[in-house]
């Protein structure tokens, strides 16, 4: 196996039955590289996005204080009460870490598969992770702007 790039037509990529040969091969395995890119991009996006939902754990800061504070009879004349949200159920709180955990694996598996594809030290699967990339963040960085 050559350890320098080349642009063949001709690669194997992580699978025996992933065997290209000829352009229109090549053309099809750039761009379904390039899609699992974007997936993988998306799936990052994803990731923040769950982590930023209300925590459904409950805080160790100085909320109670300032509960107590609200509750004596001098400022709650004085001040609104604060609405608190009310806390998931332990099956909500064990479905989300079981959700970010499936994420987890599913963004470090596919991670190492382009990673490997990567590794096929060809120019065109190469470019098109990079292009995946690039087009991956292209779409998902201004959504974090939103969350």
């Amino acid at each position: 196996m050559s350890m320098t790039f080349e642009a063949g037509s001709s690669v194997t990529l992580l699978f025996d039955f992933w065997d290209v040969q000829g352009p229109a091969g090549m053309v099809l395995s750039v761009f379904v590289v390039l899609l699992l890119t974007v997936f993988y991009e998306l799936l990052k996006v994803w990731r923040v996005w769950l982590g930023k939902r209300p925590s459904p754990f409950p805080s160790s800061d100085c909320q109670g204080s300032s509960a107590a504070l609200a509750s004596s009879l001098s400022e709650s004349s004085l001040a609104p009460m604060e609405q608190t949200a009310p806390t998931p159920s332990p099956m909500n709180r064990w479905l989300l870490r079981g959700i970010q955990t499936a994420l987890h694996i599913l963004q470090v598996t596919l991670g190492y598969m382009l990673m490997l594809c990567v590794m096929s030290y060809n120019t065109w699967i190469f470019l098109g992770v990079i292009l995946g990339s690039v087009l991956g963040y292209f779409i998902g960085f201004p959504l974090l702007g939103q969350i």
